[in-house]
């Protein structure tokens, strides 16, 4: 199963991680996989290509790891943009969650809930 955990603080989403292998078929057929990173794929590219904002991302492609945080301190525009791309994502990825809840995981780990 894939576990994507989206972080958030102080009413932000700063980043999320992505775990795991979804099963749902062999490498190069599993549509599942395909779907979250085609979707991940183009939120990291949007945010440091696009936008140039060099979010760190780590990545260990064998175990089906990524992770992505977004740096602080940005614009208001970059911000704004950030926050729809990191929801839009979550959205998309509930969707696909409901679809395939054997397959998929999606959480929502705020820190402020922590304090």
């Amino acid at each position: 199963m894939t576990t994507v955990t989206f972080h958030s603080a102080e009413d932000r989403l700063d980043g999320f991680t992505v775990e795991g292998h979804s099963g749902y078929a062999q490498a190069g057929n599993d549509i599942v996989c395909a779907a979250i990173s085609a979707a991940v794929g183009l939120v990291e590219c949007t945010v440091n290509e696009v936008l140039g904002l060099a979010a760190p991302v780590k990545m260990r492609q064998q175990e089906g790891f990524l992770s992505l945080k977004l740096p602080g301190g940005l614009g208001n525009t970059n911000e704004v943009t950030c926050q729809t791309l990191l929801t839009g994502l979550m959205v998309y990825l509930e969707s696909l969650s409901e679809e395939y809840p054997e397959h998929l995981a999606v959480r929502l780990d705020d820190d402020d809930e922590e304090a």
